[in-house]
């Protein structure tokens, strides 16, 4: 099993949930993040002054699959959340040694459908 971790811009979201739902993912945690990289904040003016702000707002969307879908999930999240633009985010793939349905204490591949 192997947990993908996608930082996607926020309007992205629902094209990468329904690519996702497409090739059979049953489950997502999404959380709204901020963070800035290569795109360094961006500046803003409010009330006549101009503010700097350093941490824009992504979203953070999490899923462990079985290993046969993890190169299709990977194509469909990079096809869908890229727009070319700086700023469009990361994908972090990493081992998962174990997962556990606590309602049914199912294991292993058969706690993730």
């Amino acid at each position: 099993m192997k947990k993908l971790e996608a930082i996607i811009k926020p309007f992205k979201l629902d094209e990468v949930k329904n690519a996702l739902v497409e090739i059979g993912v049953s489950g997502m945690t999404v959380t709204e993040v901020k963070g800035y990289g290569r795109q360094k904040g961006q500046s803003e003016l409010y009330r006549g002054r101009e503010y700097h702000i350093d941490f824009l707002p992504k979203v953070k969307i999490e899923i462990v699959i079985t290993d046969d879908k993890v190169e299709e999930a990977v194509r469909k999240i990079l096809m869908v959340a890229k727009t070319g633009q700086i700023g469009d985010g990361k994908l972090f793939i990493s081992d998962v040694n174990d997962a556990i349905r606590i309602r049914t204490e199912e294991s292993g591949d058969d706690a993730l459908n």
